[in-house]
């Protein structure tokens, strides 16, 4: 049957952040390696419709925000600020584009083949790719599984992309909608919540549990909520949706000539929600739906090759990412975990080494999470009520950035650095931090945790003056001898 077949050392399905980097990966390795994807952009949902088009976003709003709020501190006055949405879309779109191109420029730079099309994994193993009115089948020794995961979505709450969005609608609007509702408290809520309220709009995020992004530390969550709301988001906690109604709506005028909300918008969304026992209801131009995402596995042929999924609709997978098939791989969001990007990179680089001789592997204590609101939220190890709950004997210290002479010359007088360590071997478990640039001070930290440091061990490394990381030295020292700085 193989011979009747092109074949390949590596059929890969899917090319986002962990298809197109195992794929990379393993050409390098010196596979023949064939990746496939089913949109006609490659990159996946991180680079179409998700970290970089996102990011874009919250820079340009970012950007009118301080002008329009934080530039007179400075001495600076801006008058008769304007708002080009259009032109911040475009300069989204043109970064989306140049990325998602460049990644089919890294493919055929290491000789891996790449093919647009549907695949369906066989019960022989092959692999069929359906393009338009074409098949095609092919064979490989290995499969990789990296199609990742989609937004979720509730029967009751339908999603039409204009009034009612998922992450995908919510970054594609036309227009400022004067009051935009967030359902789901979490990453990608905040940070597309606070994209539109940057730019104006009324924002109301609405979360089920009792505090935002509540996988991550208790302390990080109330920070991070307080200066949301000092930048005018509101907050529902402990509230659940109960309906959303399309009502008739009239364009609305704001700010003089700037029109928020569709001129051809003819609808508008009435939220009714459930609140200490209370049914309540507002009104807003759009709804974003942001409860959490799937796997992504519809129409690979999982069910009729056998492979196993478990109740969330995951693919089941070994130590070493291997599917109840032998020689069947899968990675990154749809076998489950933390649903981030660069989890998905690792665990397809520590595949592919693992399949060409290597020792591949993924520390899962020091993958770093990051909230991209301003301020930042980062974080990586246990939180405090993870180390509660296992009974660890901890310590913990807490510097704020309002003593970070950094931080005040950017004018930022809040947030902190909060660390956890073993009492008895001063062995780092846990940082977490609420502050500008937080994605990129947690790189030091996840470098520790990677190598089992001490917090003396960061303590006594020296950090440039005056920059945002010696509030990291501070915490670490807060955990031993004593903070200098407060």
């Amino acid at each position: 049957m193989e011979g009747d077949f092109v074949s390949y050392d590596l059929v890969v399905i899917g090319s986002g952040p962990g298809g197109y980097v195992a794929s990379i990966r393993a050409a390098q390795l010196g596979m023949k390696v064939l990746c496939v994807e089913k949109e006609a952009s490659f990159g996946g949902t991180c680079l179409n419709v998700g970290c970089i088009p996102s990011k874009a976003l919250l820079e340009s709003s970012d950007h009118f925000f301080k002008i329009k709020n934080e530039w007179k501190e400075h001495g600076i006055n801006a008058s008769e600020v304007t708002l080009g949405f259009d032109v911040m879309q475009a300069r989204k779109n043109k970064i989306v584009t140049q990325l998602t191109g460049g990644i089919r420029m890294l493919l055929k730079k290491n000789k891996v083949e790449s093919k647009t099309g549907t695949a369906c994994i066989n019960k022989d193993k092959s692999v069929t790719i359906t393009s338009g009115n074409s098949k095609e089948t092919v064979q490989a020794k290995n499969i990789i599984i990296a199609t990742g995961s989609v937004p979720t979505s509730l029967p009751h709450l339908p999603i039409d992309q204009k009034t009612i969005l998922d992450s995908t609608g919510a970054l594609a609007l036309q227009s400022i909608p004067e009051k935009f509702v967030v359902v789901g408290g979490g990453a990608i809520g905040l940070e597309m919540g606070s994209v539109y309220a940057r730019l104006g709009s009324q924002v109301t995020v609405i979360e089920a549990t009792d505090r935002i992004i509540p996988t991550m530390d208790a302390d990080l969550s109330r920070g991070l909520m307080s200066a949301l709301q000092k930048q005018g988001m509101k907050f529902k906690l402990d509230t659940k949706i109960k309906e959303l109604t399309l009502v008739p709506s009239i364009p609305r005028l704001r700010s003089g000539t700037t029109l928020l909300g569709d001129p051809e918008r003819s609808r508008r969304v009435e939220v009714i929600y459930e609140t200490a026992g209370k049914e309540e209801k507002m009104e807003a131009e759009a709804v974003l739906i942001s409860i959490g995402r799937k796997p992504n596995t519809e129409g690979l042929g999982c069910e009729e090759a056998g492979i196993q999924k478990d109740a969330k609709g995951f693919i089941v997978v070994d130590d070493h990412y291997q599917t109840s098939l032998p020689n069947i791989y899968a990675i990154g969001d749809v076998i489950g975990g933390a649903m981030l990007a660069h989890k998905a990179s690792e665990e397809g680089v520590a595949l592919v080494e693992t399949l060409s001789g290597h020792a591949g592997h993924v520390n899962y204590f020091a993958i770093p999470s990051v909230v991209y609101t301003n301020p930042e939220v980062a974080s990586v190890g246990f939180d405090e009520e993870e180390l509660k709950a296992k009974g660890v004997q901890y310590k913990k210290s807490k510097f704020p950035f309002a003593a970070n002479g950094r931080a005040l010359s950017m004018g930022f007088k809040e947030g902190f650095v909060k660390m956890l360590a073993d009492v008895k071997t001063d062995r780092l478990l846990g940082v977490h931090i609420l502050a500008p640039h937080a994605s990129d001070l947690i790189a030091e930290m996840v470098l520790a945790l990677e190598y089992s440091a001490s917090t003396e061990d960061v303590a006594r490394t020296i950090h440039a003056h005056p920059t945002l990381s010696e509030a990291l030295k501070e915490g670490a020292l807060g955990l031993g001898s004593g903070t200098i700085h407060s």
